[in-house]
Parts: structure tokens; C-alpha cells; sequence
């Protein structure tokens, strides 16, 4: 079985703001020293960023394939969407798999990235 989840956080920050942080080595580093994965794509000309399970706690439940994906999309001069998906397949035996494929860390994480941008921008302005 096949399936994808998303959420969606409506910012009020620029997407370009936010992509100095998800399209960085930054969020590469964070994301490989908490879980296992490989970013498969990276496209900073759109915004988006995806990443593949290669081994651990996703693949050991028993998911055939998990991909999380980022996508900054710019609504205004002044604001974003951050849209954090989950994509996902498992054996159709396994229908106790579709629980723990959450999008719930990854709109957390969104989130406080946001607040990390705001505070970063607010000490530039201070300065």
C-alpha cells in the first residue's frame, strides 16, 4: 500500500528566509545525525528537499519505503507555506503501519524553525 500525509504551516515569513535554513548543509547534518536517511533531492530553485529511508526504525517496522519531504512555498511578499509530507508504502497485510507514519515531528520542527528565523532576523535588525 501506498500512501502520502502532509501538513501545512501558513508563516509570516518570506520563503527565502526559511530556505536559508532547510536548503542549508545545516538541516543535512541535523536530520542525518537523528535519523537514517538520504537526501534524494534538493531543488533550491523550487524549494524542496526529500529524503529516503536507507535503514533504521522506519524500515524495521516494516515500511518498503519512507520518504520525507520539504516544500517552502512562497504566498506573499511577506509569508510562506512550509508543507512537510510523509510518503510511504507498506505490505497490504500490515495495515498497523499507518499510525506511526506522522507528520507530527515534522510540523514541530517547522515550527521552531520558524522561531529560530524570526529570532535570527529580529538580532540582524537589533544590531
Amino acid at each position: 500500500m501506498k500512501a502520502i500525509k502532509s501538513h501545512e504551516l501558513l508563516t509570516d515569513v518570506p520563503a527565502s528566509e526559511l530556505w536559508k535554513i532547510y536548503g542549508t548543509l545545516r538541516l543535512e547534518e541535523l536530520v542525518r545525525q537523528l535519523l537514517p536517511q538520504e537526501f534524494v533531492k534538493i531543488d533550491n530553485k523550487n524549494y524542496i528537499k526529500e529524503l529516503v529511508a536507507i535503514e533504521g526504525d522506519f524500515l524495521n517496522l516494516g515500511f518498503t519505503k519512507y520518504v520525507t519531504r520539504f516544500e517552502v512555498i512562497q504566498k506573499g511578499l511577506k509569508s510562506s507555506v512550509i508543507k512537510s509530507s510523509v510518503v510511504y508504502e507498506f505490505d497490504d497485510g500490515r495495515p498497523e503501519l499507518e499510525a506511526p507514519a506522522s507528520t507530527t515531528p515534522l510540523a514541530l520542527a517547522a515550527r521552531a524553525i520558524v522561531k529560530y528565523v524570526k529570532k535570527q532576523k529580529a538580532t540582524e535588525t537589533s544590531s
